[in-house]
């Protein structure tokens, strides 16, 4: 009888299960789901989004009234009262999309052509458009690999004379580092706004985040952890500046009465939310706070065993980070724990033992796009050649760089089943590196 190192793999992992010598939470099965083993899942995780009776009634009655469009005294005032009072904040304005309020809160603090705004390298590309939409040039900080956050310790040394606006991401649910961020805005005189499309209900210091800076911008996108499909809101404590949000998202008109049915406070677009969105979102976040607190839960638990593993390290967050939403779970893949089997094949075997998971971000800072709109007419005609050809050396980010060749993802979904979904997740990593060698040849 031929002997092959699987099943001599297999007879032995066998012989210890009946001895009772297996790992917590279970001993994994070394016949790899990605070289024909059985996988350690068959089951599909959560689906997304969680829908009740009361979704379907909210949906209805906006149907029946027959007003979907925004107007006073609709869903749509109502969540943003409601979300406002939610984070602890003066004021909220629903809008499209997040990208909407993004590029609606650089409107209102005034960013233009030759404005610069310092941005994360490791973040969703609206986050970079906006800022190239208003004609502005997006300066990137690099990251801080431990926590997949911008380095705030990196942000002075990037300000110039023409920086305008400090725009920190706070990344798949946790906080950036508020505390040094706020201080060199301060320093400098500087406006802070929040990318929180990804933080609902997140906190620094006791402190929702979205209500630190400025402003706080929301995405409410169909992944996001309180979703309407698509739909945005814009967070503020200053009366002006809510007072222009709600004007421009309203092609200039805002929410006053006016004399004339056509009279306009100033320029704008149409950037409102439905009245179904908003329908959607009061009833979805009816569930927001539960949801959080399983997915926190579950995070914990996998964070508290996966450090347990050589070559695989959680994002770590900063100590003022006191809620974490986790949009997304995150952690860095060593393959030099890995018998050198590349990230690539490590996903590869991961969805083979039907654990979906992903490779994160790429950089922006190096995306052809980027490139391709400085080289654009209007750039080239509001920026110095001299600029244009020095951006990509300035904008340089080695440990981004290394970060997204590290980087793992799990989606919010996958933290709200049960214990037995973690420890799952837990023994496909554990069975992957039992047998790393066996993947890489």
């Amino acid at each position: 009888m031929t002997f092959s190192r699987r099943h001599f793999l297999t007879t032995a992992t066998a012989g210890m299960a009946g001895l009772g010598l297996k790992s917590s939470p279970k001993a994994p099965d070394a016949a790899l789901g990605a070289l024909g083993g059985k996988p350690v899942r068959t089951k599909p995780f959560p689906s997304w989004p969680v829908i009740q009776s009361s979704d379907e009634s909210a949906w209805t009655e906006v149907l029946r009234r027959k007003k979907w469009g925004r107007g006073n005294g609709s869903y749509g005032r109502l969540f943003d009262e409601t979300w406002a009072k939610t984070l602890g904040a003066k004021h909220c304005l629903a809008v499209a999309n997040g990208t909407s309020a993004l590029y609606i809160s650089l409107k209102a603090l005034g960013i233009g052509p030759g404005d610069e705004v310092l941005v994360p390298p490791y973040t969703f590309i609206a986050t970079i458009n906006v800022v190239l939409a208003n004609s502005a040039l997006p300066v990137f900080v690099d990251t801080d690999p431990e926590t997949f956050q911008i380095d705030a310790g990196k942000i002075e040394a990037a300000i110039t004379p023409r920086t305008r606006c400090i725009l920190p991401v706070h990344l798949g649910g946790s906080s950036a580092e508020m505390d040094k961020i706020l201080a060199v805005a301060r320093k400098h005189s500087l406006p802070v706004i929040e990318d929180a499309c990804q933080a609902h209900l997140a906190e620094w210091n006791h402190q929702k985040v979205s209500t630190l800076g400025e402003l706080g911008c929301f995405s409410f996108q169909a992944s996001k952890n309180l979703n309407s499909g698509e739909g945005g809101a814009i967070i503020t404590q200053r009366e002006d500046l809510i007072e222009y949000c709600e004007s421009f998202h309203n092609n200039g008109r805002g929410f006053k009465p006016v004399q004339s049915k056509f009279a306009y406070d100033n320029t704008g677009f149409n950037l409102r939310i439905t009245e179904f969105q908003a329908a959607l979102l009061l009833a979805q976040l009816t569930r927001l706070e539960e949801q959080s607190r399983v997915r926190e839960e579950n995070a914990r638990y996998l964070t508290s065993r996966l450090n347990e593993i050589p070559g695989i390290r959680p994002a770590r967050m900063y100590a003022g980070c006191t809620r974490n939403a986790y949009h997304l779970y995150m952690f860095r893949y060593d393959k030099n724990h890995f018998a050198g089997v590349s990230r690539a094949r490590f996903l590869e075997a991961m969805r083979a033992e039907g654990i979906p998971c992903s490779g994160g971000y790429t950089p922006l800072n190096k995306e052809p796009f980027l490139a391709q709109t400085l080289n654009s007419r209007g750039f080239r005609a509001i920026y110095s050649s001299q600029e244009l050809a020095g951006y990509a050396e300035r904008n340089q980010c080695p440990a981004n760089d290394r970060l997204c060749e590290e980087a793992v993802w799990l989606t919010q979904t996958m933290l709200l089943g049960p214990r037995e979904d973690m420890d799952q997740i837990i023994e496909a990593v554990r069975k992957i590196h039992a047998g790393a060698a066996l993947l890489r040849s």
